[in-house]
């Protein structure tokens, strides 16, 4: 891999394969426990929109299915714009492994135009972030160490005891190395949490990401104001019943701008 590339680039690369089809490959920097990290998975799949030679606009909404997780190596990805009208465009994304659908996605495109606007939900209060430890997340898996997380609120269990408390987690987080931000790695911040259950319950159970919504309420000129600079990361989960669990999340820069809010369904095993 060129050094010059910033491993989260390298990660979303595609070669292209023809009209709306493209290989991608995973990226051992981005591996999990079990595949790739999702949210590098879910920002291939919005790479794969935003590389389309028919793109209109900007993202607005991007929800990414996980059928199966990925397999380390390649795979092949198709995007198609499903309906064009003046201003929004509907996206079609699918990945496949040995001819077997792993992945779905829908995206949303928009010409954005000025309007009034305003935040509903402010950023909390957080100390700065160059005042917070770094974390220390050696031992854990390899994607942890392409961020820089300093977390205010909720980290990892103190203990696997059982003790329930909040599901909340709050931290500072940004790329590392900083990369300015874009829509497609404001996608996979989106998906920094460990998962609500382990931090509600103290059990680290098996789980796994079966859809995931992010919506972008920054246009890409908000995200390029914003830079390489730490942002404000809020989740926690609204209900855990039958076998799965939702998780709701909010990025704020540290202007307090809310950049994205991000929603999913997680399965866990007891």
């Amino acid at each position: 891999m060129n050094s010059s590339i910033h491993p989260f680039d390298a990660a979303i690369a595609f070669e292209p394969q023809g009209e709306g089809q493209w290989q991608g490959h995973t990226s051992a920097a981005y591996a999990n426990m079990v595949g790739p990290f999702g949210g590098v998975t879910a920002a291939q799949a919005l790479n794969a929109v935003l590389q389309h030679p028919e793109l209109l606009g900007e993202p607005v909404a991007l929800t990414v299915n996980f059928a199966a997780a990925l397999a380390d190596g390649p795979f092949e990805v198709a995007a198609r714009p499903a309906r064009t009208n003046r201003s929004t465009q509907h996206w079609t994304v699918e990945f496949a492994q040995q001819q077997q659908t792993v992945l779905t996605a829908t995206a949303i495109t928009a010409t954005r135009r000025r309007t009034w606007g305003a935040d509903d939900e402010p950023m909390p209060a957080a100390p700065a972030p160059e005042t917070l430890e770094r974390a220390d997340l050696r031992g854990r898996v390899e994607w942890f160490r392409r961020y820089d997380m300093r977390f205010a609120h909720g980290f990892f269990p103190p203990a696997w005891d059982g003790k329930e408390r909040d599901s909340l987690t709050r931290l500072w987080v940004r790329d590392d190395p900083p990369r300015p931000l874009d829509h497609c790695s404001l996608t996979a911040l989106a998906d920094v949490f460990f998962p609500r259950v382990w931090r509600r319950r103290a059990t680290m159970v098996p789980i796994g990401t079966v859809t995931m919504t992010v919506y972008f309420h920054a246009d890409a000129a908000q995200l390029a104001a914003t830079g390489s600079g730490h942002l404000l990361a809020q989740a926690r989960a609204q209900a855990f019943r039958n076998g799965y669990f939702d998780q709701t999340a909010q990025l704020w820069n540290q202007q307090g701008e809310l950049l994205a809010t991000t929603h999913q369904l997680v399965y866990y095993k007891e």
